[in-house]
């Protein structure tokens, strides 16, 4: 059997994979800009009001007095939406095939990772379960916390440093990492 013809242990062939139904929302042209240019704003340094411009420039919805500091990893800006007067931390990584929504006066900190994307297990070829994210008005998600797709933060709701986020989160709630991680 050649490598073409394998399956996983899992039933998997990911040589049929698809990618169906996602839409990247630009052409590749657009797409390859961005990446190219993103390398350059968002890695290195970079003026704060610049960065903002330029992802507005590539479709991204951000409001007034929002600071997106450098090493923040967007994947497609015409994807998120950002309220005003938000704070993105240095080394966030937003993985948005599908739309991120980011409410106002909200405190995104270093090294968060909200990931849209995900896989079917059951699919064959294993298709993407991709779902968006909403984070409301007045949230804090600290140092390092992962936000998984199809989840809502809730206004005034804190996500704490390290935590693992895979259900919504109510208004007002505080969600920590599980024990035994270290804070």
């Amino acid at each position: 059997m050649s490598g073409n013809e394998t399956t996983s242990r899992a039933g998997w062939r990911l040589a049929d994979f698809t990618g169906a139904g996602y839409d990247k929302g630009r052409p590749k042209a657009i797409q390859a800009l961005w990446l190219a240019t993103s390398g350059v704003i968002m890695n290195w340094w970079f003026p704060g009001k610049a960065r903002v411009a330029v992802l507005r420039a590539f479709g991204a919805q951000i409001g007034d007095g929002v600071l997106i500091r450098h090493r923040v990893r967007i994947h497609w800006p015409w994807k998120l939406s950002v309220g005003s007067d938000t704070w993105i931390g240095e080394g966030t990584w937003i993985l948005n095939l599908e739309p991120v929504t980011i409410g106002s006066n909200v405190c995104v900190s270093q090294d968060v990772f909200l990931c849209t994307g995900s896989h079917n297990r059951r699919s064959p070829s294993f298709e993407f379960d991709n779902a968006p994210i909403v984070i409301e008005d007045g949230v804090w998600v600290a140092a390092r916390a992962t936000v998984l797709r199809g989840v809502a933060i809730g206004e005034g709701a804190v996500v704490g440093a390290t935590a693992l986020v895979f259900n919504d989160v109510a208004p007002g709630s505080t969600v920590l990492a599980p024990k035994g991680v270290a804070r």
